[in-house]
């Protein structure tokens, strides 16, 4: 059985093309390469014995080349193509084992699709191509209407409700495709390659799009792209495939920072490690922390004492405040009743701990006070100086410390 926190569940998927493929499985096994078998046999690999589990809500990128076997696999998980052998599980749930009738359930409550060429309905307005999942289904009438009105709007095409297919961007109707897909409230996306067909500046568009969308939706993505930089920026973890086969599964980081071998080394080489490296990599201790409710006095004096420029402020709980610089401190210090939380910046620049390196330098571009970086309690974790943060992303390729340590 599954584990319950896995979504998706592949174990030993093989996929073989050709009119018997279950008599070339023995060669294939013993070593035969793509090539060998399709000069012998006439049979061609697309998957090759892949297994990966997929937690609940993360987003599971599949990356690879044309002809790695991506696109196959994703088919084989909504069982628009059958595997010649391995098990497919959504929840606990081989999808093999399903009947005709399970499988049409899957797909219309469960699980849905968002494809490269979008698929949408030429003849039909923007709002009825996002009700068609909801129609199919069997959905009334308001509430067909309800859901596809909050998916159009989720995705920034209120207004074009009325609209025709032809008279829409592609960017707009790549929206719509994932309008469409959003309005049935499937628990899991599978995205086939859904930007690539779009100009590379509405990809990026499209891409942020993405970002900001999955923070609301809280859904179990695979997500098949070419695109490696698109893969380390959108996915939770990467499966680069080559030949059929996985031949790197982790984090943006752990690919880019520990390549598995020359093929994947060579994919990354060129990839600023700023865009994937998060900031947890380069805490450092902020020298002085003080309470809200702490005179100005006590706060300039730990300041001097530390030989700190500025002090990161919090409250009872340990809620961050804000900041203060020795030069506020300094400008307040004939009033004896003031509290530091009172002349405090609350403006300061903050950030998670999984903020890339490149948005954190972006943040303190003009900042004399160092990024603070917070938990999702608005705790503070430590923080992070511009200095740092220009070390880690160096021309040198390697990931340095805030002081020049690895």
């Amino acid at each position: 059985m599954a584990d319950k926190n896995h979504k998706i569940r592949c174990q030993e998927v093989w996929k073989i093309f050709g009119p018997n493929p279950e008599s070339v499985l023995e060669l294939v096994e013993n070593g035969a390469s793509k090539q060998e078998l399709l000069e012998q046999t006439g049979h061609v690999i697309a998957i090759r014995n892949v297994s990966f589990a997929v937690q609940e809500n993360e987003v599971f990128v599949v990356m690879g080349l044309s002809g790695s076997g991506k696109s196959t696999l994703v088919r084989c998980i909504n069982r628009l193509m059958e595997p010649t052998r391995g098990a497919i599980y959504i929840d606990d749930v081989d999808i093999a084992q399903m009947n005709d009738q399970e499988l049409r359930e899957l797909r219309r409550h469960r699980l849905s699709m968002v494809f490269q060429s979008f698929g949408l309905l030429p003849h039909r307005t923007v709002f009825d191509n996002v009700a068609f999942g909801l129609e199919v289904r069997g959905d009334k009438r308001d509430e067909r209407h309800k859901k596809s009105q909050e998916a159009i709007e989720l995705v920034g095409l209120k207004g074009w409700e009325k609209s025709r297919i032809g008279e829409l961007s592609g960017g707009m109707q790549q929206r719509v495709g994932f309008a469409r897909a959003l309005a049935v409230g499937s628990e899991i996306l599978l995205m086939d390659e859904p930007f690539s067909a779009l100009d590379p500046l509405i990809r990026r568009q499209m891409q942020e799009e993405f970002l900001n969308l999955r923070e609301q939706l809280k859904k179990t993505v695979i997500f098949i792209t070419h695109d490696l930089l698109e893969a380390l920026t959108l996915g939770d973890r990467v499966a680069i495939m080559r030949d059929g086969e996985i031949v790197q599964l982790g984090t943006p980081e752990e690919i880019v920072t520990n390549p598995s071998d020359d093929y994947v080394r060579e994919f990354v080489k060129d990839v600023p490690r700023g865009k994937v490296v998060p900031v947890s990599n380069i805490i450092e201790e902020p020298l002085v922390v003080i309470t809200e409710e702490q005179p100005v006095k006590a706060a300039l004096k730990e300041m001097e004492k530390k030989e700190a420029d500025f002090a990161f402020i919090v409250d009872s709980n340990g809620i961050f405040k804000g900041a203060i610089t020795k030069e506020n401190a300094l400008a307040a210090k004939g009033n004896e009743s003031v509290k530091v939380g009172e002349i405090a910046d609350k403006e300061c620049p903050t950030a998670p701990p999984n903020a890339t390196l490149e948005h954190c330098l972006q943040l303190v571009a003009e900042s004399d006070i160092p990024l603070a970086i917070l938990d999702e309690r608005q705790h503070l974790q430590g923080m992070v100086t511009r200095t740092a943060i220009i070390q880690a992303t160096g021309v040198n390729g390697t990931l340095n410390g805030a002081n020049g340590k690895r």
